[in-house]
């Protein structure tokens, strides 16, 4: 062991954060003077780590199973920040280790990126995993879905105790055969979280966003129940039975519960199941204050840049956070335009993905009346035209994020704001927002 590592590793993530860099690169300066400083911190934890990936919903998933198991008196770690590379977990344990690189946590609930999870699993294997979902994103970097299907396999195949599998998605409930031959390394339960009948059609896999309706489903789920066909599904832990305004039913244990909550989203309401469901796995058998379970569920707010609402010149804005096809299509569905000045930030950086051919397979019909703003980022007069084909009328294009920030507030003063953006330009927005009001400092 290098007894160097840390404090050095420390002192670089101060610097880093005093200079505004990036929260990963600290990891990256203890990787390469200390390479077993991950692994040997993150295997003194008692009940080992859990892995949560998948296309979307990662961040807040995870902050709402921190949450779960915080309220059952868990001490907790994860990458809170958001950097979900290998890296960026080296990074924030630099944040959460004592000067002798001592991890004072029982768990460490893990949001990693497809990808770079593979490298994380070869090295700590998890006791737990959460995948969440397949849709395309990032062509640039995945190729096509079934490659990224692979990936959360092999996550699945290190993981050593449960796994908790999208039921509702083909790809990811596939996995569980994986896991069920004879050559398998390990064999860990599977757990499943799902929808009601009801729902499905609110979300959609990746292949029924591009189905018209007519001949079977390649999942066998919403077009099928839609036509009235039978669905064979598999027992799921946790069911989400209904989605109101402000509140949800959830069924587990052969009961439904009602809780209030404070997230907004349909797709957050659906991980909400998910996040139950990994909670439980960890807590096992041991004894569980489900009415605190539920009511912590029902009070986590929303992750940064995900439905966040800050308050600008008395009026809320709301971050919305958009990386592919499928998550544009429920935030817009998710947070209606009617009433609210609407800005559009689009950025192509490596972390946003640079194919941004995706945007055509939004439909953007629900902006039409009330029209957009502002549109800025790198990519902004592609998403012009975009908006120029489905009819919609924009104002300001401004590819940079102050300069356009700045138009859009001074023009929609005493009107709540909104703001779809993608990942770099929602840090780069949320930087800006700092200047004039409060923003949560995630470290």
């Amino acid at each position: 062991m290098l007894s160097f590592s840390v404090p050095l590793g420390k002192l670089v993530r101060t610097l880093s954060r005093l200079r505004g860099g990036g929260s990963a690169f600290p990891g990256l300066v203890v990787e390469k003077i200390d390479p077993g400083f991950m692994q040997r911190t993150l295997a003194s934890l008692p009940l080992g780590v859990a892995v949560v990936s998948g296309t979307n919903g990662k961040t807040t998933t995870t902050k709402m199973v921190v949450e779960l198991l915080e309220s059952q008196g868990l001490k907790v770690f994860t990458n809170r920040s958001g950097s979900n590379f290998t890296r960026g977990v080296a990074a924030s344990l630099l944040g959460d280790v004592d000067w002798r690189g001592r991890l004072d946590a029982d768990i460490a609930i893990l949001e990693l990126d497809e990808a770079h999870a593979v490298h994380f699993v070869n090295k700590v294997e998890p006791r737990f995993s959460l995948l969440l979902n397949v849709l395309r994103d990032q062509l640039d970097r995945f190729g096509e879905i079934d490659k990224t299907a692979r990936l959360l396999e092999h996550i699945a195949s290190k993981t050593t105790d449960t796994v908790v599998l999208n039921r509702e998605d083909p790809r990811v409930a596939r996995i569980a055969n994986a896991l069920n031959t004879l050559d398998a390394v390990h064999h860990p339960e599977v757990r499943y979280f799902g929808l009601d009948e009801s729902l499905r059609s609110t979300f959609p896999n990746d292949d029924e966003m591009r189905t018209t309706g007519i001949g079977p489903s390649p999942s066998g789920t919403s077009v099928a129940a839609e036509t009235g066909d039978d669905v064979d599904l598999a027992p799921a832990d946790v069911v989400l039975r209904r989605v109101g305004a402000q509140d949800a039913d959830f069924e587990f244990d052969g009961e439904t519960v009602t809780t209030s909550m404070k997230l907004r989203g349909v797709y957050n309401i659906f991980n909400a199941a998910a996040a139950l469901s990994l909670a439980r796995s960890v807590l096992g058998t041991g004894p569980v204050d489900t009415p605190k379970l539920v009511k912590a569920l029902g009070e986590v707010a929303p992750a940064f840049g995900r439905g966040e609402s800050l308050t600008v010149d008395g009026q809320p804005l709301e971050l919305v956070l958009v990386k592919n096809p499928s998550g544009f299509r429920l935030g817009l569905k998710s947070f209606p335009a009617g009433g609210y000045a609407t800005m559009i930030a689009i950025n192509d950086n490596y972390a946003d993905g640079r194919d941004m051919s995706w945007l055509w397979d939004v439909e953007f019909d629900s902006l039409r009346e009330g029209g957009v703003e502002v549109l800025t980022g790198v990519r902004a007069y592609d998403m012009a035209l975009r908006l120029q084909y489905d009819d919609v009328h924009f104002g300001v294009v401004e590819p940079d994020i102050t300069a356009a920030l700045r138009a859009f507030i001074d023009g929609s003063r005493g009107k709540p704001k909104r703001v779809f953006c993608t990942y770099t330009s929602m840090l780069a927005i949320r930087r800006e927002l700092a200047k004039i009001t409060i923003v949560e400092v995630v470290s």
